[in-house]
């Protein structure tokens, strides 16, 4: 089984304020064994909680920094590719912004095309696709699942297992966070310290509007 896991980092919100910010950015992390990204998940979760009795989900957003560095290290050392997709806002069609469900399943499709052309999966091999839950409204997951499905069979001829969870359900989803938060810093804050650190195992990484 090859394992595609889906986050994202910063919003699709359109407001000019403080509050939205100018990048939205779409990460995947792809495994043939999503074990080693639970892994590390369980290690930084088990010293955390020696050290602070810490209990929760890692969020790279309100990490440390030594947190963040060293997730991303472990990261780097494990078998994986790293895809990601990046929407500078300010170029979004205007109509666009009030259809951001129909912005987001495009945005993802962009992105696994890039991966197809990148990893070409066998025709005959099952992929299974978790994407971190952003929605808790069931027809627009619904309609995700259905449409990455259909994209990818369409297009890549290529079965895919689509499955929305929260990172609590899976573990692998809180590194793919720390990737895509370490993306998103790079475009959001001109910050590349943390991007540095998986650059290796970035085998993509493309404007959708360049």
């Amino acid at each position: 089984m090859a394992y595609i896991f889906l986050d994202e980092s910063g919003d699709l919100g359109f407001k000019k304020n403080k509050r939205s910010s100018r990048f939205f950015v779409v990460t995947i992390i792809f495994s043939e064994d999503k074990r080693p990204l639970e892994k590390i998940a369980r290690r930084v979760h088990k010293g955390l909680a020696k050290k602070y009795k810490k209990i929760g989900t890692l969020h790279a957003h309100r990490e440390e920094p030594n947190i963040r560095r060293k997730v991303l290290r472990q990261l780097h050392e494990i078998d994986c590719s790293i895809l990601a997709i990046v929407l500078d806002k300010n170029k979004v069609f205007t109509k666009m912004e009030d259809e951001k469900v129909v912005l987001y399943n495009y945005i993802t499709n962009v992105l696994l095309g890039n991966f197809f052309n990148k990893k070409p999966i066998p025709t005959n091999r099952i992929v299974s696709l978790i994407a971190s839950q952003r929605e808790t409204n069931k027809f627009f997951n619904k309609n995700f699942q259905d449409y990455v499905r259909q994209q990818a069979k369409m297009k890549h001829g290529t079965v895919i297992n689509v499955t929305i969870a929260t990172p609590e359900q899976e573990f692998a989803l809180q590194i793919v966070d720390f990737a895509s938060w370490a993306i998103f810093r790079k475009y959001e804050s001109n910050d590349d310290s943390y991007f540095n650190i998986i650059k290796s195992k970035i085998i993509d990484e493309a404007l959708l509007y360049p």
